[in-house]
């Protein structure tokens, strides 16, 4: 049976979505040095070291990646965790609007993802620069336990406000009930190959993604 529409409100929202994040490169790992270096290595003994010397737990690379982010894109779990005591932020975004609960969620690190919210992270958050969340991410992904784990943390679904959608779209209010409804469903979040997308230009609006669930 088909349902309602689903509208994701921003033309590239989820197909580009999954794919924008830039883990460090082997060219940037090679130089890094400091909270990042040990981040990337999991060093927890110089992570400790470094900040009780007085190195920042916040400091940033060129893309703006904190070493929290760096662990977060390494799948470095002890090292989030010391970062986390230690003052790092886990709300901060990157240069692309990525902070680690997004990260962890494309990734389908489940430990990281854990970690991220047990330490203060937010799964409301609005990511990427595309306005989305980590729970459109994971559903569109089809990481099933990630998007239990959104859920259960009061996850965001669709981002109803901002420069690509407004109070007034119904579509838009639709699809936030929807994405929260179908996510709950192991089955239905791994059911990314058998949705269809189609666009559908509105008047006075920017073109939605529209997710049409078979």
């Amino acid at each position: 049976m088909i349902t309602r529409l689903l509208a994701l409100v921003l033309f590239v929202l989820l197909a580009p979505a999954a794919h924008a994040q830039n883990a460090p490169t082997r060219q940037e790992l090679a130089v890094y040095a400091g909270l990042h270096e040990a981040a990337a290595k999991g060093d927890v003994a110089e992570i400790e070291r470094l900040i009780k010397d007085g190195e920042k737990p916040n400091i940033q690379d060129s893309k703006s990646r904190t070493p929290l982010h760096v662990a977060a894109y390494m799948k470095q779990h002890a090292a989030a965790r010391a970062l986390l005591k230690l003052g790092a932020d886990p709300n901060r975004l990157e240069i692309d609007r990525y902070d680690i609960v997004t990260i962890a969620a494309v990734a389908n690190d489940l430990e990281m993802l854990k970690i991220a919210l047990e330490g203060g992270g937010s799964a409301r958050n609005i990511t990427s620069r595309y306005d989305g969340t980590a729970l459109i991410a994971a559903a569109h992904l089809g990481h099933a336990e990630a998007v239990k784990l959104l859920i259960a943390a009061k996850a965001n679904g669709i981002p109803c406000v901002g420069p690509y959608g407004n109070d007034r779209n119904w579509e838009c209010r639709q699809g936030q009930r929807r994405v929260g409804a179908h996510a709950r469903s192991p089955a239905r979040a791994n059911q990314r190959a058998e949705q269809m997308f189609r666009i559908r230009e509105q008047p006075a609006l920017p073109p939605v993604l529209v997710a049409r669930a078979v």
